[in-house]
């Protein structure tokens, strides 16, 4: 017999919020690592109290608080929690699990914070307000609330825009319900983004996300959004055709690597330098796309967690519908284009474009919320990034990106303690962050074995939905 939503809920609340928390949490003969340096500091004791770091300290001099609860950390390193930067929590009844699946896996997975790209109003709102209050385990949440699209959008949590006094009303109504940024999709009409564009100066309130069909890379650039999202733009902006590409000539990756000049690419990744204009490529998701129907997802052992409805509902519309739109060019072009964007990210990266790992999952085939966020920190070194560059991007520069580097990003005094506890050293192979023997989530310790019962949960549950 399954759990019902309820008692799965209350179980999961239980892991992340004991009712008899300790006064303190001592992790004892650890390895720091150093997010800014890559320096891995041994023998550490890192002493919590409540959600803050108190004391990072060699172990042989550290003072621990009496009572305070001792996790022995011996032969294991400890970093900043992981953030994927690009999620979509409650995407109408596309992606349904939002609370049972999707914030659960990320959570147990190591992801402690999270982007929320675009869901809808409501349950969004209410889980960041649970999570941050301790009633629901998952990442803690930053939101945009549903996404700002044109007026024939066809996605679920948006708000379809006809008129530019149509995209000012958004956003005041947006930041009026305590969203934290503006999300912009692609079928805004460029008269439309530049209003939303004033009014989010205006009002002081980011806007992140697509860059609109109808928009060039370097006017988006210079109106100060804040993120592209799977280097959209990029490709247009480093073609001659990109006037014809915003008139609404057709395009895909056929197309872009036709047209593709790398003296206009330069000029481009110049000023996106310029601006910091942030980077969220969702690698990991390029690659699921472009190649849908040539990866086996069937030996993916992650599968277990995906619900019965993705696998048998979701996951097969969304593949029709690439089939339909995005996957016209023969195999080989694509597979050539997924390359193209990793040497892309690799010349942005050098030009000092700064980047953000996200997912988008679970929009996405077999984009499994939690394992993708590994997924993607490996493409990055598939790009070129060392382990620590890539680590970064989920760690150091989204602190930096969201201005709370006093909070986030590093495991020292004074910064709030959402930490991951690994059996193995990810400097010396990124994919060892997945090796997680804890999850330190806002001062509560999560020890492999709540891990996985969480999991355990979300398989059980994703088998009865």
């Amino acid at each position: 017999m399954f759990p019902t939503p309820l008692a799965l809920l209350l179980a999961l609340t239980q892991a992340a919020a004991p009712a008899t928390a300790p006064s303190a949490l001592a992790l004892t003969h650890v390895s720091v690592i150093d997010m800014a340096t890559g320096a891995v500091l041994p023998d550490r004791t890192v002493v919590i109290r409540g959600e803050r770091i108190v004391d990072v300290s060699p172990a042989a001099s550290a003072v621990i608080p009496p009572g305070a609860r001792l996790v022995d950390a011996s032969f294991r390193f400890v970093m900043p929690g992981l953030w994927d930067m690009h999620i979509h929590s409650f995407f109408g009844d596309w992606v349904p699990g939002g609370r049972e699946v999707t914030l659960s896996l990320l959570l147990a997975h190591g992801v402690t914070g999270a982007r929320d790209m675009g869901s809808d109003l409501d349950p969004i709102l209410a889980a960041r307000a649970d999570i941050a209050a301790g009633r629901l385990a998952g990442p803690r949440l930053v939101v945009s609330g549903p996404m700002l699209d044109g007026p024939k959008s066809p996605f679920p949590a948006s708000i379809k825009l006809a008129t530019p006094d149509d995209g000012r009303r958004a956003v005041a109504m947006l930041q009026e319900r305590g969203v934290d940024f503006i999300k912009i999709q692609s079928y805004v009409p460029r008269d439309v983004y530049f209003a939303v564009a004033e009014e989010c100066r205006r009002r002081k309130i980011p806007f992140e996300g697509h860059v609109p069909d109808a928009v060039r890379a370097a006017d988006a650039s210079d109106a100060g959004q804040a993120s592209f999202e799977h280097l959209i733009g990029v490709f247009e902006g480093s073609s001659p055709s990109e006037d014809a590409f915003v008139k609404g000539d057709p395009k895909g990756p056929g197309r872009f690597l036709e047209t593709y000049d790398p003296s206009l690419e330069a000029g481009l990744i110049a000023r996106l330098a310029r601006n910091r204009t942030w980077q969220c490529p969702t690698l990991f998701w390029e690659r699921g796309q472009w190649l849908v129907d040539a990866i086996e997802i069937s030996r993916d052992p992650d599968l277990r967690w995906a619900p019965a409805s993705w696998r048998e509902k979701t996951w097969p519309r969304f593949a029709a519908d690439i089939a339909k739109t995005m996957d016209t060019d023969p195999l080989p072009v694509r597979e050539k284009f997924v390359a193209h964007e990793l040497e892309i990210v690799a010349r942005l990266q050098r030009a000092g474009v700064p980047f953000l790992a996200g997912t988008d999952t679970p929009a996405g085939v077999d984009v499994i919320p939690g394992p993708s966020l590994h997924h993607e920190l490996e493409r990055f070194v598939a790009a070129g990034f060392t382990p620590l560059e890539a680590l970064r991007t989920a760690t150091l520069d989204p602190a930096r990106f969201l201005g709370r580097t006093a909070d986030f990003g590093a495991v020292e005094k004074g910064k709030i303690a959402d930490l991951v506890l690994l059996d193995a050293n990810p400097l010396e192979d990124v994919s060892r962050t997945r090796r997680i023997a804890g999850v330190v989530a806002n001062g509560r310790y999560l020890s492999r074995a709540d891990l996985d019962r969480m999991l355990a949960d979300v398989e059980a549950y994703g088998k009865g939905h």
